[in-house]
């Protein structure tokens, strides 16, 4: 069984790095450095710092402006099992 879990919010935290907040209570800092390196359409300009910081919560995905959203579950997955995720300060 797959939890469903959405994003609650998230801010810029340095180059290429998000810190995002989890509906489980979990939060953490992710690194796109290695997906944004990609030369696609929709990740070009994430290179860019000020368009990467405009990051947005939508529909419980993050997103930006160009319409590039990051799967929420496969994040947190990503994240956990990197363990780069730890209980949101200030609960959710």
């Amino acid at each position: 069984m797959i939890d469903v879990v959405k994003v609650l919010w998230v801010q810029p935290a340095g180059a290429r790095r998000l810190r995002v907040r989890f509906s489980n209570g979990r939060e953490g800092i992710c690194d796109l450095s290695e997906m944004i390196g990609r030369d696609t359409p929709m990740l070009a300009p994430l290179a860019d710092p000020g368009f990467f910081a405009r990051a947005f919560v939508q529909m419980g995905t993050i997103a930006w402006p160009n319409g590039f959203d990051i799967d929420a579950i496969a994040l947190h997955d990503e994240m956990l099992d990197a363990g780069r995720l730890e209980p949101a300060l200030g609960g959710t």
